[in-house]
This record gives structure tokens, C-alpha cells and sequence, in this order.
């Protein structure tokens, strides 16, 4: 599926509204796959914020512990909804490092 990303990953970025939400979803099906690239993606993207969160939003919802550094990293993002994503993937982890960075973001405010 390396084309295949390639491939949902120009539909994301693409004007049409349409084709944005075509290529999220068929990343959304193979996210668990594509982590590292999705992180990749994310971490260079720094223009388009709606695509920061969609990349978010799949990293999150990969359930890889690859995705462990980035979500925390994302707990302490100004944008409520990268720490909304963050919050959801790291509870979807459930790892002892992803609750003890809940725990830790809730303690010092930065999440409810």
C-alpha cells in the first residue's frame, strides 16, 4: 500500500473537499500499517492545521506504540483539538507511559 498512501495522501491534500475526505478515508483503514509515514507526514506538515489533525486523528487512532512520543508531545499543543486526538490515542494505548501522561497533562491543566 506504499502507492496507495501515496495515492490517499495527495487526495488529503487536494482543494476538493470530496477528495480530502476520500483519501482520510482510506488512510483510516490502513493506519495501523502506515504509522511511521503518518507521523512523517504530521511532523512536516506545518502550513494546512485541518490536515495536522486528520494526521493526528489517524496516528491516534493506529493503536501503535510507535505513536506513543508524538501524542504526548501533542498534550501540550495550543490546538485543543490535537490535544483532544492525543488525549483519545494515548486512552486507546493504554500503556502505563500513555495513562501516566494523562495523568500529568490533567494534573497541570493542559487537558480536562
Amino acid at each position: 500500500m506504499a502507492r496507495g498512501f501515496d495515492a490517499a495522501m495527495r487526495l488529503m491534500r487536494s482543494r476538493d473537499p470530496q477528495q480530502q475526505e476520500d483519501g482520510f478515508a482510506q488512510l483510516r483503514l490502513h493506519a495501523a500499517e502506515h504509522v511511521a509515514e503518518l507521523i512523517e507526514q504530521f511532523e512536516r506538515e506545518r502550513q494546512d492545521q485541518g490536515l495536522r489533525r486528520w494526521l493526528l486523528e489517524l496516528i491516534a487512532e493506529s493503536g501503535s506504540p510507535a505513536a506513543l512520543p508524538v501524542l504526548v508531545a501533542q498534550l501540550d499543543s495550543a490546538d485543543e483539538s490535537l490535544r483532544g486526538s492525543a488525549t483519545a490515542g494515548l486512552t486507546r494505548l493504554g500503556t502505563p507511559e500513555a495513562r501516566s501522561s494523562i495523568w500529568r497533562a490533567r494534573a497541570n491543566g493542559t487537558i480536562t
